[in-house]
């Protein structure tokens, strides 16, 4: 499965050495919002829980973030980070596309596209699977 936007990416900032570094939360539990009743909504009325739920529950998933200040690409595996960030080149494009497969012995996954659509008109929902 493929989710894309195109807004301005995931923010990422960089250490005193000029490397970027990535906020944990496609690698741990985002306690910002997980299970805090007066956390903020999203357009579609759920809380917000953070990528780290589909990075723990896919055999493999590729974030892919562009913003104006440079891109980069991180693969991960159950949860896990695999690969540091990678950059990636500039193609004059901003926003975040998260490539995974869930794993397989989840239940199956049925995306409504029609409600996202309405709450996020520049998302795009792909559902082939490649490894």
């Amino acid at each position: 499965m493929a989710v894309a936007d195109n807004g301005r990416g995931t923010d990422t900032r960089f250490d005193e050495h000029g490397r970027p570094v990535k906020k944990p939360v496609m690698a741990t539990k985002d306690l910002r919002f997980f299970d805090d009743p007066a956390a903020q909504t999203l357009p579609d009325g759920h809380p917000r829980r953070g990528m780290s739920v589909v990075a723990a529950l896919s055999d493999w998933l590729v974030h892919t973030n562009r913003r104006v200040n440079g891109s980069w690409t991180q693969r991960y595996e159950r949860g896990v980070p695999v690969t540091g960030l990678e950059p990636v080149p500039d193609d004059g494009t901003t926003g975040t596309t998260v490539h995974f497969r869930p794993i397989a012995d989840l239940a199956p996954l049925t995306v409504d596209v029609g409600r996202f659509a309405d709450a996020w008109p520049g998302l795009t929902i792909a559902t082939a699977f490649t490894s």
